[in-house]
């Protein structure tokens, strides 16, 4: 029997690889950057506002150096409310040299963020971004990075999420059923969240219907357009 995806919600030297800068290295990282950034590049090639992507739950911040030089014409702007993964985070931008790659922000997704002076600053967002987040977060993470994507976004701009869903109330693959079950012996306000919930979340806050693009491991990119 295949074992479940491995999870780390926290990163820190005790539960990952790290290096003597801080830098923190995340286990999925070279498996998924490369589908992940493939499958980016026509949702944010000519994105609109004023050309700022916000990602929530940055994590260690290898994604963010990977992504950004890949969109040079956006400013890529990661943020994560653990300090340990905002020093990481810094430490990756630094390797990156990237110059379209911003500090990390302390936000705290389940909160008003959309109103943080920092994000309004950015104008209207092009996107915002979150890759495994959701299932390892109550749910009102979730709610919260819908209703502030809605606020913060330019019109046309997307809410893009990457993970593991649910399709219908029914898990797309074994190995994420075994992965929800864990999730949830482990927080019960965790877990794989229905893709159908999540629609019903963007429907009411006016965003688009999902535009689905399947990706390896069963995980799956969704993408919500602001009108």
């Amino acid at each position: 029997m295949t074992a479940p995806p491995r999870h780390v919600g926290r990163y820190s030297p005790s539960t990952v690889a790290a290096h003597p800068d801080g830098r923190l290295v995340s286990p999925s990282f070279e498996r998924n950057a490369g589908p992940i950034r493939a499958a980016l590049a026509p949702l944010l090639r000519g994105a609109p506002g004023g050309g700022a992507v916000l990602e929530i739950g940055s994590g260690t911040g290898q994604h963010a150096a990977h992504f950004a030089p890949a969109f040079p014409e956006l400013l890529w702007v990661p943020t994560d409310p653990v300090p340990e993964h905002r020093a990481s985070i810094a430490a990756w931008r630094t390797i990156s040299g990237a110059l379209n790659l911003a500090a990390p922000l302390d936000l705290d997704a389940a909160q008003d963020w959309a109103a943080h002076p920092e994000v309004t600053s950015l104008g209207p967002l092009a996107a915002v971004f979150a890759m495994n987040v959701i299932h390892i977060a109550p749910w009102a993470v979730a709610d919260g990075i819908v209703a502030g994507a809605a606020r913060s976004l330019a019109s046309g701009g997307r809410l893009i999420l990457y993970g593991p869903f649910a399709e219908g109330g029914r898990h797309t693959g074994e190995g994420n059923a075994r992965f929800d079950a864990a999730l949830r012996a482990e927080n019960p306000e965790w877990g794989v969240r229905d893709l159908d919930e999540v629609a019903a979340l963007a429907r009411a806050a006016g965003l688009g219907a999902p535009v689905v693009t399947a990706m390896p491991a069963n995980n799956r990119l969704v993408a919500f357009a602001c009108a």
